[in-house]
């Protein structure tokens, strides 16, 4: 598959287009959240719902029809072994992360869209529709957040930003379910006790937002669970590294993450 050259991606109407159509998949998340539904398991053992699938086929059509030349890396179709080659630019796309927090009826999860060129993330959405946040990354120096009620936006969108640590000292946001004795250690190290446990890529956007400070993560984690969220903290000033301090890059062996820190401007 032939990809589209850079020059030719016009970031603001992919920002404009698939707003909506990131909107369109909450609604349709939201209403498969009210009502009874029924949850499979995959192979490595994680839940699905119909919720992912049906979000999943609302995405992938509007990108089909935006940008049609350049491939999807998709969770659902990737675990269905459906997984185009890529090049220098590529979408990924994680229709429902948290869905542990969905089946529970929890609050903490998100419709990802990320667009990676050269290896990193230039533009991002990061929805959270039980919550009525949407956290945008729309060019690589841009952050907003937008408010939605009721499916639609409410009020102007917002410039997000990485802040400075407070004297108060530093605030980390850690998974809920993945916390390992090597975020613990880390946090000891840089004498961190204000945590806050929050789920799905989330944990980006708080860091991205000025809500927190730093997510450091040490268990495994796929590529489009991170794409979205590492657009949105790189356009609101932050970082995404390895554990070394090394750039975190993405077309990885069948994309899958190392260990990396989520940071705003934290020195570790």
């Amino acid at each position: 598959m032939t990809n589209m050259p850079r020059q030719t991606i016009p970031y603001r109407t992919l920002s404009e287009k698939l707003c909506e159509t990131t909107l369109e998949a909450g609604r349709k998340i939201m209403d498969i959240y009210a009502r009874d539904f029924a949850v499979a398991y995959k192979d490595d053992s994680s839940p699905v719902t119909e919720a992912d699938q049906a979000a999943e086929k609302i995405i992938l059509r509007d990108l089909a029809e935006i940008a049609p030349d350049i491939p999807v890396i998709a969770e659902e179709m990737a675990s269905a072994g459906n997984i185009p080659d890529v090049a220098d630019i590529f979408w990924l796309v994680d229709p429902l992360d948290g869905t542990k927090e969905f089946i529970k009826k929890g609050t903490d999860f998100t419709v990802n869209i990320a667009l990676i060129e050269d290896g990193q993330p230039g533009f991002g959405i990061v929805y959270a529709p039980a919550l009525g946040r949407m956290f945008v990354a729309k060019d690589p120096d841009t952050a907003v957040q937008m408010t939605i009620r009721e499916g639609r936006f409410i009020g102007p969108e917002q410039p997000i930003s990485v802040r400075d640590v407070p004297e108060g000292g530093i605030t980390a946001v850690a998974s809920k379910s993945h916390r390992d004795a090597d975020t613990d250690a880390f946090l000891e190290k840089l004498g961190i006790s204000d945590v806050v446990s929050i789920g799905s890529s989330l944990k980006f956007c708080l860091v991205a937002s000025g809500e927190a400070d730093i997510y450091p993560r040490f268990g495994p984690t796929m590529e489009w669970d991170t794409g979205a969220g590492h657009a949105v903290l790189r356009a609101a000033g932050g970082t995404v590294s390895n554990p070394d301090g090394t750039p975190f890059h993405y077309r990885k062996p069948g994309f899958h993450n190392g260990f990396f820190i989520a940071n705003g401007r934290v020195d570790y």
